[in-house]
């Protein structure tokens, strides 16, 4: 073998799950087609889930460097804040990190964790067999144990496994750039924190909406309702920008200095499988939606952290078939979420009169405690829950409290940079860790006080959701927990 796993695509995605995989103990080797990383960012901000498992590794302060905070999020544009702070996490904010400079601190990690990045060598095809995969790239052929296509939208390795990807058509359309104005812009018309520049078209159903990411410099929409591009694939040219700007705002407002112009849709889809064999799908190969509420970006995320540990474990001879098929399991209703709620604002942020009362409809529930609560926990990822158990916490992720240890005090955040589980066992609990036999997987540390619940054992899988949790002394429960998430015992 070359390595235990080529991953395919050095997006966000791609380099997490690199990161993950070194962590794991898996010999990981990255493949990018691109010569060299993109110019212009596309997404632009970390949602707080994606913020609480960059500190769980121990990187957020590499991206806190420089980086602005938004407070409160917002939903198809209505203008309704979304009040994260109703959730017991210490980061209710979006982290304004753009999408370059996240690709290049995870590169440098992955460098530091040596993980081989590969440039200018995309997938072109592979052929995988009882032992493992051989992967076809620009530059030769790879052998591997398992391939993960992390290749976005248009993804090869989908495609050569011929997984399905089922999904619905666009009917939005719209152009987006990075550039200044040296004109004046509307304001005011509702288009949520991310736009306080906007312009709203209800007789041409379109919409104007632009945001300042550096001095001077907007990231500018326009957006239009059922009238196709001719030719979607067609570069986006400064003169189709300008025009579509005078069509629906009536002027360009100065439009100058274009950086990057680029194509937008509503179409979502879904892969039919995350896996096939030894080849898996995370990230933009694994579904695509309509960038509302900026959600894309942090799915993948997502999607790499629950993955990397199990693929790692499953390399290192102690995770099972039936934990990696969890990934699938576990992570694929959550993107049919996102997919569905993305969905939903395309029919919102659409302006057609015909809509007016169904847009304010939902700004009279989004009032509501719960109806707030509810789609602010789907956009932010702190609602995301790996099934359930006798414990509520169970599924769910653990909040980080500071917890009171025999060597002083303790974030549980802290306790995750190595990517391994973690127990958590009360003071007046045995005095042996009940899972000494996972001690090489599995570490365990004593509780004094603290923590959601300083009486009840807490085991926690490396990408931060509880196993299981219940009383110490339920030492076959917890074993068998442990046997589920981290294999046989040593």
């Amino acid at each position: 073998m070359d390595c235990d796993v080529v991953v395919a695509g050095a997006g966000p995605t791609g380099l997490m799950l690199a990161c993950e995989l070194a962590l794991g103990g898996a010999r990981a080797v990255v493949v990018e087609r691109r010569r060299e990383p993109e110019k212009h960012s596309k997404a632009m901000g970390m949602q707080g889930r994606t913020v609480e498992l960059l500190e769980l590794r121990g990187l957020l302060d590499r991206f806190k460097e420089g980086a602005g905070v938004l407070q409160g999020g917002n939903f198809a544009s209505l203008g309704v804040p979304m009040r994260f702070e109703e959730f017991d996490t210490r980061h209710p904010y979006v982290l304004l990190v753009p999408q370059l400079r996240t690709e290049e601190l995870l590169a440098e990690r992955a460098r530091e964790l040596g993980v081989r990045i590969v440039r200018g060598s995309g997938v072109t095809g592979f052929a995988q067999d009882a032992d493992g995969v051989t992967v076809e790239t620009d530059t030769g052929l790879l052998r591997a144990r398992y391939l993960v296509g992390c290749d976005g939208g248009g993804s090869t390795v989908r495609k050569a496994a011929g997984i399905g990807f089922t999904g619905q058509d666009p009917h939005m359309y719209a152009l987006i750039g990075d550039m200044r104005f040296s004109g004046d812009l509307p304001r005011g018309e509702g288009l949520g924190p991310m736009r306080p520049v906007g312009l709203v078209n209800p007789a041409k159903r379109s919409w104007f909406g632009a945001f300042q990411h550096q001095p001077g410099v907007y990231r500018a929409t326009v957006a239009w309702f059922d009238r196709p591009f001719a030719d979607r694939r067609a570069p986006v040219t400064e003169e189709e920008m300008r025009a579509a700007l005078v069509e629906h705002t009536g002027s360009d407002h100065g439009m100058h200095d274009v950086t990057w112009l680029s194509r937008l849709t509503d179409v979502s889809r879904l892969a039919d499988s995350y896996r096939l064999g030894r080849v898996l799908l995370a990230g933009d190969a694994a579904h695509i939606h309509l960038p509302a509420g900026g959600q894309g970006l942090n799915l993948g995320f997502q999607d790499a952290v629950n993955l990397g540990w199990k693929l790692a474990a499953v390399v290192r001879g102690h995770g099972t078939e039936e934990l990696l098929d969890s990934y699938g399991r576990e992570r694929r209703p959550i993107a049919d979420g996102v997919v569905r709620n993305t969905r939903t604002q395309a029919v919102l942020i659409d302006p057609d009169p015909r809509y007016e009362a169904l847009r304010q409809t939902f700004r009279d529930l989004m009032a509501l405690p719960d109806t707030n609560r509810h789609i602010a926990g789907m956009l932010s990822g702190f609602d995301v829950a790996y099934g359930g158990g006798d414990h509520p916490l169970v599924g769910r992720r653990m909040p980080d409290a500071e917890l009171i240890t025999a060597d002083g005090p303790r974030r549980i955040s802290d306790c995750f940079a190595g990517a391994r589980g973690l127990l958590l066992l009360p003071e007046q609990g045995p005095t042996a860790s009940p899972l000494a036999a996972w001690a090489d997987r599995v570490d365990t540390l004593t509780v004094k006080s603290g923590g959601p619940d300083p009486d009840t054992a807490h085991l926690v899988r490396p990408d931060g959701y509880v196993a299981w949790a219940g009383e110490p002394a339920r030492t076959e429960e917890l074993h068998h927990a442990a046997t589920t998430w981290f294999g046989a015992a040593a």
